[in-house]
């Protein structure tokens, strides 16, 4: 959520902001509830200072006749003029939110306007792989060597679905382990999340009510809202301080979590979509930090040194990306892509993005911190992929694929059972 002092204090400055996610806002209306919000908000604590006086003063006299009796006229007054203006106030708080709740966080003042046409590349990292031999894409090399099964997946769930099987599984399970492995020697806390999310988290983490129609809801059958099914773990992670107060000293909050991510949308079956690159359920690492407002920007930059330590260490050649702010997400300030090259594609593909949030997701969820001394204030929330296997296996099998239709295995995940390479299997 916006910060409200920010919109009163420098509303243009604001509505330029949000211009460069060509997001159009006049903020004139909303300044116009927002200033009868704080109208009532004074009224109502005046009245219940003349309420305190009153009682005051018949504490002080004690019981006297007709004057009791005037006392107790004018408090039940007071008392229903107080419930008059709260109603009016919840009317105004509402019509607040609701003008709030849709408009993305700001981005910070180095990112570019514009979608992905204005991404900025800020490195490259190694040399595209270069074979001397018919080269395979990742369809044809998973189904070959009998990694994935496509067919099955769309037969038991639908279309957006696939079966790891066999190496595939073994492969998929051991980039996983990888990822858990390197977090807690970084010293992250694990965490496995439910897989079912109320409303709350949705909307701390920035997702809801704009992109509330991207997850599959789960119904309650009691009446009560809906759930979902996590759409990745930074749902869950971002909720889970909401409504509480950190101590300065516990800062930051580092945590990583591994869960199925499940999305209701979709593309369709152009080559940049083909095969595991998306889908409706797919295998995240999520990195999340809560962090001091003054270490923050350095809690980001680790974030993406961590992101691309782990695509390194697997040897595959990768770019950095700065998203400007029609690219990002509609919660963060900042983004940067860690992406993967595929050669069938002739592009590369996000494996991870490192987004600062700031304290917009704080905001929205209610997380503070309490310092040593003065005046406290709202986190800033991070995170990362950390990182998501349905786009690194198609990177691994074409980048890492030999002349005999066989996959070298990246050294590092040797060591949790897989082959050290693929081959295809009767």
């Amino acid at each position: 959520m916006l910060d409200v002092a920010l919109i009163r204090k420098d509303p243009e400055k604001v509505r330029r902001a949000l211009e460069k996610r060509a997001v159009h806002v006049d903020f004139d209306a909303f300044l116009e509830i927002d200033a009868e919000f704080r109208r009532v908000q004074n009224d109502i604590e005046s009245m219940r200072a003349e309420r305190r006086k009153l009682s005051a003063q018949v504490g002080r006299t004690g019981p006297d006749g007709d004057a009791l009796e005037q006392v107790r006229v004018k408090s039940q007054e007071i008392g229903a003029g107080i419930k008059e203006l709260e109603g009016r106030l919840a009317e105004l708080a509402v019509a607040r939110s609701d003008f709030l709740d849709p408009l993305p966080n700001l981005p910070d003042d180095d990112v570019l306007p514009g979608g992905k046409e204005a991404n900025e590349t800020l490195r490259v990292v190694g040399e595209k792989p270069r074979h001397d031999f018919p080269a395979q894409d990742h369809v044809a090399l998973a189904e070959n060597l009998r990694l994935v099964d496509y067919a099955r997946g769309v037969k038991l769930s639908g279309s957006g679905f696939w079966v790891y099987r066999g190496d595939g599984a073994m492969l998929e399970w051991a980039l996983l382990n990888y990822f858990v492995e390197s977090h807690r020697r970084d010293g992250y806390e694990f965490i496995l999340p439910p897989h079912i999310l109320g409303q709350e988290a949705g909307y701390a983490a920035g997702q809801f009510p704009k992109f509330a129609e991207d997850v599959f809801t789960v119904s309650s059958g009691s009446g009560e809202p809906d759930r979902f099914l996590i759409p990745t773990s930074e749902t869950a992670l971002i909720g889970f301080h909401r409504d509480e107060t950190l101590p300065e000293e516990e800062l930051p909050r580092r945590y990583f979590a591994y869960s199925p991510c499940y999305r209701s949308e979709i593309g369709g079956y152009r080559s940049t979509e083909r095969g595991t690159l998306r889908g409706h359920q797919f295998q995240k690492v999520e990195m999340v930090q809560f962090a001091h407002p003054d270490h923050s920007d350095a809690a980001h930059q680790e974030l993406v040194a961590k992101a691309e330590r782990l695509v390194a260490d697997l040897g595959l050649h990768y770019r950095v990306t700065k998203l400007a702010a029609g690219d990002m997400s509609g919660a963060m300030a900042r983004t940067v892509d860690v992406e993967v090259w595929l050669p069938s594609v002739g592009a590369y593909m996000e494996v991870s993005s490192v987004s600062h949030s700031r304290d917009y997701q704080a905001r929205r969820g209610n997380i503070r911190y309490r310092p040593r001394q003065g005046k406290g204030g709202f986190v800033h929330t991070l995170n990362g992929s950390g990182l998501a296997t349905s786009r690194l296996l198609p990177a691994i099998l074409e980048q890492c694929q030999q002349a005999d239709g066989t996959v070298r295995v990246p050294e590092v995940l040797h060591k949790w059972g897989i082959r050290e390479v693929l081959k295809p299997t009767v």
